[in-house]
């Protein structure tokens, strides 16, 4: 039987299959095309524009303060440059703005991400792909096949829309039936896909904090490097669920110098993607990166390199570490590095990392859950299913697996997992 159900509108191919999907981040105002060595590839959304080298060489010469700040609406010229920077759009969701500090200008910000808005579901009718989950889990045994067949491919919204159309035709819950028909790390690939993104996350904030010990990895790879309307909606369904904060729960399971750093995390005041980056906050910011880690005689300063990590977008955090890497010849990561430790390094690093080149940062991460002796399956499970939920990126990560591992993803997976989990995870990697 086939399941390719159509899809209008829904998991569609970024890009096509056959060209090459993984490019490498842009640096910071850097001419136009890739670097040398390095496939093409569109910049990530939510980047800092394209200032022209033009600007790098007035940062260098800290000829700053003619700069102008272009003004909402407006394209303003910077002085001395024929170059316009395009000042950010309006506001055009009509939601409050999350804190962003006043120096930065505020843009709008962003909306949930499919899947963060509790009840939204595709507007396509799912009623055949409920009723062929329901064939397939009824009666004596179980097709794994088309269980595998019909979930992988689904976006956010689809799974809510199964998953709803299941309970309203067949008066079942479909993680249950899934729970009782399947077992190991196949079922727990299955419900994450029925679960969906925010049910997901929450679920796993819980595990990484209750019981002995954090579960660091799961907890920084939920909370870090999400947008402020993805956060809030965790913290608002985590209440929801476990009637109590997350910022508490995660406050009383953290030692003093995490504890402060997942407090500002999840302030959930970060600087929209949107919010223009000033060549002046991002000079400001570096010095002080400085001064906190290498310029530092009495050890570094951790609230004020934590603020700037997690406080910045992605685009201004970019152009934060290649303004570092021009003025102080180092890489900013290596820098935190070699001052900090233990959970706060990782979680830094998480940020950071995910910033200047998510697609790079997927792979590694992907990579990590297989390396060594024994799979770290939760997480690999974990970390597949939540990539894939964004096709483009699933797209990118398996593009980027292959440039920096030199090996195909789907078969490195292969030779990691076993049966019907092999198949599932396969399946999710080349749904994109």
């Amino acid at each position: 039987m086939s399941y390719g159900y159509p899809q209008q509108g829904y998991g569609q191919q970024y890009p096509p299959q056959g060209q090459t999907p993984y490019q490498q981040q842009q640096p910071y105002g850097a001419p136009p095309g890739p670097p040398q060595g390095h496939s093409p590839y569109p910049q990530q959304h939510g980047g800092y524009g394209a200032p022209q080298a033009l600007l790098w060489a007035i940062i260098r010469r800290n000829r700053l303060a003619p700069l102008l700040v272009p003004r909402q609406g407006s394209t303003e010229l910077l002085q001395d440059s024929s170059v316009p920077r395009q000042a950010p759009p309006p506001g055009q969701y009509g939601q409050p703005q999350y804190g962003a500090p006043a120096q930065y200008g505020s843009g709008p910000p962003a909306p949930p991400s499919p899947g963060y808005v509790p009840g939204q579901v595709a507007p396509m009718d799912m009623s055949r792909q409920a009723d062929d989950l329901r064939k397939a889990m009824k009666g004596f045994g179980t097709d794994e096949k088309a269980l595998i067949a019909i979930l992988a491919p689904l976006d956010p919204l689809q799974a809510a829309g199964v998953r709803q159309a299941f309970n309203q035709r067949h008066r079942r819950d479909l993680l249950k039936d899934i729970e009782s028909e399947t077992s190991g790390y196949f079922r727990d690939g299955l419900m994450a896909i029925a679960r969906g993104p925010l049910e997901q996350d929450v679920l796993n904030a819980n595990k990484a904090i209750k019981g002995f010990g954090t579960k660091e990895s799961i907890l920084n790879d939920v909370l870090l490097g999400r947008s402020n309307a993805d956060l809030n909606a965790i913290k608002a369904h985590y209440h929801h669920v476990y009637h109590k904060s997350l910022e508490s729960d995660v406050k009383s399971d953290l030692s003093m110098k995490t504890e402060r750093l997942f407090d500002m995390v999840l302030a959930a005041r970060r600087n929209e993607e949107s919010s223009p980056v000033i060549p002046q906050q991002i000079e400001a910011d570096i010095t002080e990166l400085y001064r906190a880690t290498e310029g530092s005689k009495i050890g570094a300063d951790q609230v004020s390199v934590c603020a700037i990590i997690t406080q910045r977008s992605d685009g201004q955090l970019r152009a934060i570490s290649q303004a570092y890497r021009q003025k102080y010849h180092r890489e900013l990561a290596e820098v935190l590095k070699k001052n900090f430790s233990g959970h706060m390094e990782e979680a830094l690093l998480h940020v950071l990392l995910s910033a200047e080149d998510r697609a790079k940062h997927d792979a590694q991460l992907l990579e990590s859950a297989m390396e060594g002796m024994g799979t770290k399956d939760d997480l690999l499970v974990n970390r597949i299913v939540r990539i894939h939920w964004d096709k483009h990126r699933m797209s990118q990560a398996r593009g980027a697996y292959r440039h920096f591992f030199q090996r195909d993803l789907a078969d490195r997976i292969r030779g990691e997992t076993r049966g019907d989990y092999e198949k599932l995870m396969v399946a999710i990697v080349q749904s994109a």
